[in-house]
C-alpha cells in the first residue's frame, strides 16, 4: 500500500519517502495521522512493506526477512516449530534497494536525501541491521523497542563493526539520523537496552554527523507504542534540517 502525497513537494520538488515494515499493522496509523496533519506531513510519501494478509502480521515472514542466518554450527532448538525459518535479511534488502525503492521513484519524484525506514519490535532489530551494513540506504532510521535481545544480542557485533568503520572515515554520516524510541510500559530490558544503545551511538558517532535521539512514551506498551508512536515519528523524521 501507498500514501500518496496530499500536498505539494516541498521547495525542492521532491517527496520524502517512508517505509514502513510490518506495514500491514501500521499503515492505517500513518495514513490517518498524515491525513489529519497535512501542513506536517502533506508532501510525504508512506509505503506499507506488508504481506498479502488480513491479519496485521504475518509472524513466519516477518521472522524469516528481519532476522540474519542461524549462527554457523549452532542450530536453535526448536519446539512445535519455533523459532521458524530465519535468515532472510539479504533477501528483503534486495528486494527494497532493488525492486521497492526503484519503483516508488518512478511513480512520483522522490528526495534521495529523505529515504525514511521505520521497523517496531524484529522490524526495528532489522531497521538497526540496515543502519550498521548498509548506512547508504536510509538517511533516517527509526527503531522502536527493537529486539536486541535476539541471537545473543547478535547486533552487538554488527554494531561495532558499524562504530570502527564509521570513525575510520568509511562511512559518511553528515545526514544520517537515528530515532530510537520504546514504551515506557514495556519490560525493562527493552527499555534499558534501547537507551543504552541511543546513548553509545551518541557518544561514538555523534562526531562523525550521526545525530540519535532516544524518546520514551509514557505508559505504552510493546504492542501500543508503534501506533502511539506514529505522529512522533513523523515530527521528528520530517522536520530534520537536510544538509
Amino acid at each position: 500500500q501507498v500514501a500518496e502525497p496530499r500536498g505539494k513537494p516541498p521547495a525542492n520538488g521532491m517527496h520524502p519517502v517512508i517505509y514502513l515494515l510490518d506495514g500491514n499493522a501500521v499503515f492505517g496509523a500513518y495514513y490517518d495521522a498524515t491525513r489529519l496533519q497535512q501542513d506536517l506531513a502533506g508532501s510525504a510519501i508512506v509505503v506499507a512493506v506488508g504481506y498479502p494478509t488480513d491479519l496485521p502480521f504475518d509472524f513466519l515472514r516477518r521472522s524469516y526477512e528481519f532476522s540474519p542466518p542461524e549462527p554457523p554450527g549452532k542450530p536453535l532448538p526448536r519446539v512445535n516449530g519455533y523459532p521458524p525459518p530465519l535468515g532472510g535479511e539479504q533477501a528483503l534488502l534486495a528486494f527494497l534497494e532493488h525492486t521497492l525503492m526503484p519503483e516508488i521513484a518512478r511513480r512520483y519524484p522522490v528526495d534521495p536525501r529523505r529515504q525514511i525506514l521505520v521497523g517496531h519490535s524484529f522490524g526495528g532489530m532489522y531497521a538497526l541491521n540496515v543502519l550498521y551494513t548498509r548506512p547508504d540506504l536510509f538517511t533516517q532510521i527509526v527503531s522502536i523497542s527493537p529486539s536486541l535481545w535476539w541471537q545473543d544480542h547478535y547486533l552487538l557485533d554488527r554494531e561495532s563493526a558499524f562504530v570502527r568503520q564509521a570513525q575510520a572515515g568509511k562511512h559518511d554520516l553528515r545526514r544520517s539520523r537515528l530515532l530510537l524510541m520504546a514504551g515506557g510500559a514495556e519490560s525493562p530490558q527493552t527499555v534499558h537496552e534501547a537507551r543504552s544503545l541511543a546513548r553509545r551511538l551518541d557518544q561514538s558517532l555523534a562526531p562523525r554527523g550521526l545525530a540519535t535521539v532516544y524518546v520514551e512514551l509514557p505508559e505504552e506498551t510493546h504492542m501500543s507504542v508503534p501506533v502511539a508512536s506514529a505522529t512522533h515519528v513523523l515530527r521528528h523524521v520530517l522536520t530534520a534540517r537536510q544538509q
